[in-house]
């Protein structure tokens, strides 16, 4: 079922190559490219390429290759079982401002949810906190299993906001706001205490300072909403605080799409939300991402179980079954958060850009096609996990499970 075939052992250290398969560029498809890389680098993309002397190759009949998927606002490696409280850290209670709660600091990077969650492609996260008006900062990670400081590629990629942290969705748009400008009032001051007005702002100095990346518009502020009112107030709300905006949710987005598009607001949508899920979604659809992308709305998938996110490319070619393009639902895999979350390396099979590499047998958003080869920075990652472990250990059953009493 899987054929990887290896040329050759010898030679150039570091070097290998997927040859005459179907590659997804960021242009889009090419069928019958090759893709080599040197170490941790894609070096060489395109048609009939000349290998180093030496290189392993690697090629799968039918098959395809993509950039390493990324999953967006998820819990890996905060939350090992969920019904246990004593296994999560994506969040705390007290003060519903915890701008400088960064969940990089105890991201698992061996949590035993990641083999399996690599089993459906997945290279990278954007593991974010939960709770409250602002949950803290969401970081960029690799999935490769190693030491903390090595899987963390950006400790801080965005900050977490919810419209309903404080219960009342005019009250978070006026925190929010007065969080941003006093952000700016404190460090247009100095960040001295003792000056005049500043023990009167809104969050703690360390708050203040962690909200700032987001005031200068360094990274994104991520905003849960999904009511179509909510989105039309968000956007407004943007353009009079001037701040890079995120929208998760976004399940009634279709409605506002233009407006989305016209100010640049990305969204992660999950597009198995289709009739009312809740009353903030009575309008959701499943043509919602792909009304949106037509629009020209950035769009990222969202798989909201915290356990399952290895079915994301599932949740993407249920979106191109609601009208989102092939295409495009790669590049909501790949691209678009590399991109939008400002990690312009990864997502991308293009020369300079890490190995993070995934070989299809066949469409990887279709049940069929599965993962024939499995790349992180250019390294090989075994196809296994805990699940394997156990299918291999059972598929085999004792003569007898139980003894008899004849």
């Amino acid at each position: 079922m899987i054929s990887l075939l290896l040329a050759t052992l010898s030679g150039a250290f570091g070097c290998e190559a997927v040859v005459d398969v179907r590659v997804h560029a960021p242009d889009g498809p090419h069928d019958g490219w090759d893709v080599v890389w040197e170490g941790d680098k894609i070096t060489q993309v395109g048609a009939d390429l000349t290998l180093p002397p030496g290189c392993v190759v690697h090629t799968q009949k039918g098959g395809e290759l993509t950039a390493g998927f990324v999953a967006p606002l998820n819990l890996l490696g905060l939350m090992e079982v969920e019904l246990e409280p004593s296994t999560h850290d994506d969040a705390w209670d007290g003060d519903p401002v915890r701008a400088e709660l960064r969940v990089s600091l105890v991201f698992n990077p061996r949590s035993v949810v990641i083999p399996v969650t690599r089993l459906g492609g997945i290279t990278s996260a954007i593991i974010t906190p939960t709770g409250g008006l602002v949950s803290g900062q969401a970081a960029w990670v690799t999935l490769d299993g190693g030491a903390q400081a090595d899987s963390v590629v950006r400790p801080s990629v965005a900050m977490v906001a919810d419209l309903r942290g404080l219960g009342n969705r005019a009250a978070a748009l006026v925190r929010l706001h007065e969080l941003i400008d006093d952000a700016r009032y404190y460090a247009s001051h100095g960040m001295a205490r003792e000056h005049q007005g500043l023990d009167e702002l809104s969050a703690s100095r360390l708050d203040l300072e962690a909200m700032l990346p987001v005031a200068r518009g360094e990274i994104p502020l991520i905003v849960r909403a999904d009511r179509a009112s909510d989105l039309e107030a968000l956007i407004a709300w943007r353009a009079d605080v001037g701040v890079k905006l995120v929208i998760a949710g976004a399940a009634e987005g279709w409605l506002v799409a233009d407006a989305l598009a016209a100010a640049h607001i990305p969204v992660v949508v999950d597009p198995l939300v289709y009739g009312p899920g809740g009353y903030d979604q009575v309008a959701g659809r499943a043509e919602n991402a792909g009304l949106m992308a037509k629009a020209g709305v950035q769009v990222m998938l969202l798989q909201p179980e915290p356990q399952n996110q290895r079915a994301l490319r599932f949740i993407a070619g249920n979106a191109v079954r609601g009208g989102l393009t092939h295409q495009a639902a790669i590049a909501a895999l790949t691209s678009v958060p590399a991109s939008v979350f400002g990690v312009p390396d990864r997502g991308v099979i293009q020369v300079g850009a890490k190995a993070d590499l995934d070989l299809w047998t066949g469409d990887p958003l279709d049940v069929t096609g599965r993962l024939a080869g499995l790349w992180i920075r250019g390294a090989t990652v075994p196809l296994t996990s805990r699940q394997t472990a156990l299918v291999d250990a059972w598929r085999t059953l004792p003569r007898r499970l139980f003894p008899t009493t004849d």
